[in-house]
Formats: C-alpha cells, structure tokens, sequence
C-alpha cells in the first residue's frame, strides 16, 4: 500500500511549499489536492510539481462540470508533463449545491457524463483526432448547434503519458460500479474496511465484471484523520463536527449521498436523527448524536498495533492508497512513523 496525504488549496502559499517538502521527506507516496469553490486545484499541482522530485500527485478531487471534457484531458496531460510522469486525475461530480451554485450549472446525468469524459480523456490522450458523438458530448458541435466551422482535432502535443491514471470519487452503487469498470481507480468516502463490501460489493463485482484487463488492477483511494500514540484516541472527537456535517446538510434531505451511506452500514436510526436535527438548525444536538462507531471505523487513531491492524483490514478490502489527514500535536513525525508502518506490510 501506498500513503497519500491531502493538502487544503486554503493552506497558505508558503505553507504549502513547507508542507509539500516535509511530505516527501517524510516518505508519503501521493500528494492530493481538492477542488470545491475556493482556489482551484490545478494551478497548486503545478506549484507542487516544481517543488517535489519523487511524490505522486493528484487531484483530489475536480469536477467533472466546471470543465469541458477536452479541457481536462489538456489539463491532466499538462500536469503530467510538468511533473515528470507523476500525476494522477481524480474526478468527481461534486454535488448540486456547487456545481448549480457556484457553477451555475445543471447537475444533470452525472453516471453518464462521467462514462463519456473518460472516453473523450482516452482518445484526445493517445493524440487522435476527437470525433465524440455522445449523448451529453458532441465533438466537434454539428452545424444545426453552432457555425458548422467546427472539425474533429487532435492534441498539439504529445502527451508523456497516453494512458493517465483516472479515480473516480463515487458513492452510489451505479457510479461505484461504473468506476470499477472504466477507471483506474475509486475514491470512496465514509470508508469503512470491515463494512465496505456490505455497501458496495455486489456494484464493484458488476464493474469488475465488465473491466478491460489493459486498466490494470483496481485501485482504491481511502482513510481518514490519522494520529500515532498510546494516548491519541480523544483526537477522534476533532472530526465528529465535520463529518455531522456531510452526514446532516451536505446535500438535500432526499439527496444526502453521504447520509445514504450511513443508513447502509446500518445506523439508520442514528443519521436520519442527525439531519432532522441539522436541518431545523440543531447543530450541536446532531454533532452529539452521531454514532461514535463512525468516527472510529473512517479514522487511523491509535498506537502502532492498534493501526496495523486496522492497516491490514484496509488492506483486505482492497485499499491500495491509505489516504490520511495528520491531526495530532506532531504531524510530520507522525507521518514519518506511519509511513514506516505501511511500508512494512
């Protein structure tokens, strides 16, 4: 398994300098990097790129409506270039509330952009003209659409890479199981190894079902805040706040993806409480009233055994990137030790 850690586009630019060097040194593999409606994640990869030698990046993730398809596949061969082989493109379709309100953009056919985004990455990557007649792409735009100037290109440049690694971040069984057939990997949310396959099993066996062999074996991006100790456990409490939020407002009552996932794990009592409370405006009823038994199941908080053995069950599940947030008092030290854990498995 390999260690990847994210770092927030918020984080100061010289901050971030600092904490992409001590990442590296401290023997993390992956540096990634989110998109919301802050800076975007594009122009802090480049930053990265020019300031690390050996760390792989990613992003972690961009949305699939704030960029035409060609645009990304550019995007993702231009990082690729400037890191010397080394970055990753991890996608998603975010959610309604950013991308119709920060985007002012229909969150429609999430399922199907995504399958056709791939496609379209694929081809303008191997430098071949683009000619897509999808369902939600048409490239180049037929004449009754636009001036009929139009025709099909192909990339000026040559990639380093045809084949950039995509992940898809995903939590509904139709978009998990497109993820395990057409991408090279899957970001979860909300993981937990030992309830996982309860979850998103049977979407993963259907995808892995359909999966091209030349995509190579699957990959799977997870973890959570993570602390090294005999006396770190209290430091799961730091993420109850967070995670009450995307269980309890993320997302409207009949379209909380992240409360979905909750219920299947099987505490549907537990977060159907939480976003009744949330939503009538009784935040700190509902941050009390999430279950414990999450926080600890989506965290790596403990002493060394205590995380092998919970390394080992991300392991079984097929977890191959542990991604993890440093939350305690030494966080590059902990980073350190934890990388030495992972490695040695």
């Amino acid at each position: 398994m390999k260690v990847a850690v994210g770092i927030d586009p918020r984080t100061d630019i010289g901050s971030i300098r600092d904490l992409a060097v001590g990442y590296e040194r401290a023997g993390v593999d992956v540096i990634s990097v989110p998109e919301s409606y802050g800076f975007d994640a594009v122009s802090i990869l480049g930053l990265l790129a020019g300031i690390t030698e050996r760390v792989e990046l990613m992003s972690g993730i961009v949305p699939i409506y704030s960029r035409t398809p060609a645009l990304l596949a550019m995007t993702a061969a231009g990082l690729d270039q400037v890191s010397d082989g080394r970055f990753t493109l991890g996608l998603g379709a975010s959610g309604p509330q950013v991308v119709e309100g920060w985007h002012g953009l229909p969150y429609d056919a999430p399922l199907g952009r995504t399958r056709e985004i791939i496609e379209i990455l694929r081809t303008v990557w191997r430098r071949e003209h683009l000619d897509h007649q999808g369902r939600r792409y048409e490239i180049p735009l037929p004449k009754e659409r636009g001036t009929g100037a139009g025709k099909p290109l192909k990339m000026l440049h040559r990639p380093l890479r045809a084949e950039i690694p995509v992940l898809i971040a995903a939590l509904g069984q139709k978009n998990v199981e497109l993820a395990a057939e057409v991408a090279e990997g899957w970001i979860p949310f909300l993981y937990i190894p030992e309830k996982a396959d309860r979850v998103w099993g049977s979407a993963m066996d259907a995808g892995l079902a359909k999966r091209d062999t030349s995509l190579g074996p699957f990959q799977i991006v997870s973890g959570g805040p993570m602390a090294v100790g005999d006396d770190v456990e209290h430091l799961r409490e730091l993420d109850r706040a967070h995670l009450t939020f995307y269980v309890g407002a993320m997302g409207p009552r009949e379209a909380n993806f992240y409360n979905r996932v909750v219920r299947q794990y099987g505490w549907e009592a537990e977060a159907e409480k939480v976003q009744d409370l949330y939503l009538d405006g009784h935040v700190a009823e509902a941050t009390a009233a999430l279950p414990t038994q999450l926080l600890e199941g989506t965290s790596l908080i403990g002493d060394e055994s205590y995380l092998r053995d919970r390394l080992q069950a991300y392991r079984t599940s097929g977890v191959t990137v542990v991604q993890v947030t440093p939350v305690g008092p030494d966080p590059m030290g902990d980073l350190h030790r934890f990388a030495e854990i992972v490695h040695s498995l």
